[in-house]
């Protein structure tokens, strides 16, 4: 038995989503026969962190989006010496940079969606109006507006003409400074879990929301998205999902378990959307779902993540082995 602490909540828009994810996490490790201590994250941070030293084996890391996916809590793990799931602080840091990631996709042949980058300070110097109409003449529309470093779809919305566009870009900066415009792929999304440290590739799942866009609402509310897992594609197009995934997966230098996103438009042609190096453990999770399809219940995921953490910094520490 092993003393594991679950990070949790945090301070980011989808604490509500890491506290349900966590929650589930810390009944399987209990299940397995770990001595669990919930430690719900929030502005004492550093404290609360520096307690732990001496007091938990291992850090099960279930926070979303800033200030938990994104290195920061990583650095601070690695400080102190604590032993922690998921990918470490540079992995992190570049995954939840939507603009980084997508230029580690574009220099290693993974296609992504055309796409415009827009600051605050040029909003402000040009006026949302001036920028909006850029953007329509680069990309045409429809097109989707994506805060830079924000999970689940936060602040992120679709514009199929120049108003809807500048109400997506005043929404938008209410959550970051940096935004991402891409060219709106109509077509299916698609999603494939790794697990592990081979990694294991888990059956493609595509997701069918309600609204059409796989925003918030339908990622978190039951009955808006329907899940289908695994999905039904051709051989072909779940070998090049799976391919694409992997090395998605092993550019960005993830580790023990990262989800990789993707919309797939009607000539059959992929596009990579996003990583996430934490992606949610609730009931509605897509990992979850995908890996009871491969034959792995929530617990074994758990276990098998568990099983991966470490120090990230020095390569010469082994895997945790509970």
């Amino acid at each position: 038995m092993s003393r594991i602490a679950v990070l949790m909540g945090g301070t980011s828009a989808e604490r509500e989503v890491s506290l349900r994810s966590g929650a589930a996490v810390s009944r399987a490790l209990r299940e397995l026969g770990h001595e669990v201590l919930d430690i719900d994250v929030g502005a004492e941070i550093v404290a609360r962190l520096a307690g732990l030293r001496g007091q938990a084996d291992v850090a099960f890391i279930v926070l979303h989006g800033r200030m938990g996916e994104d290195g920061t809590v990583q650095g601070l793990l690695e400080l102190l010496g604590i032993p922690y799931t998921g990918s470490g602080i540079m992995a992190s840091a570049m995954t939840i940079n939507k603009y980084m990631t997508k230029q580690v996709f574009r220099a290693n042949a993974i296609p992504v969606a055309e796409d415009v980058v827009v600051g605050a300070a040029e909003i402000a110097a040009r006026g949302v109006k001036k920028v909006a109409e850029g953007v329509s003449l680069d990309l045409g529309f429809p097109c989707i507006v994506k805060p830079n470093c924000e999970g689940s779809t936060v602040g992120a919305g679709r514009a199929r003409n120049r108003e809807e566009l500048e109400e997506a870009i005043d929404t938008a900066l209410a959550y970051d400074d940096l935004l991402v415009i891409e060219r709106y792929i109509e077509g299916r999304e698609m999603t494939v879990g790794l697990l592990g440290d081979e990694p294991i590739i888990l059956p493609v799942l595509e997701v069918v929301a309600s609204k059409g866009l796989y925003d918030y609402e339908c990622k978190y509310t039951k009955g808006m998205t329907e899940y289908i897992v695994p999905a039904p594609i051709t051989e072909e197009l779940e070998r090049e999902l799976k391919r694409l995934s992997l090395r998605a997966h092993l550019a960005l230098d993830c580790e023990g378990f990262a989800r990789i996103d993707f919309m797939v438009d009607a000539e059959g042609n992929s596009y990579c959307l996003e990583a996430n190096t934490i992606p949610g453990m609730t009931e509605l999770s897509l990992i979850p779902k995908a890996a009871a399809a491969a034959g792995l219940s929530f617990t074994q995921v758990v276990e098998i993540i568990l099983g991966t953490a470490r120090l990230k910094i020095n390569r010469d520490k082994k895997c945790y082995e509970g």
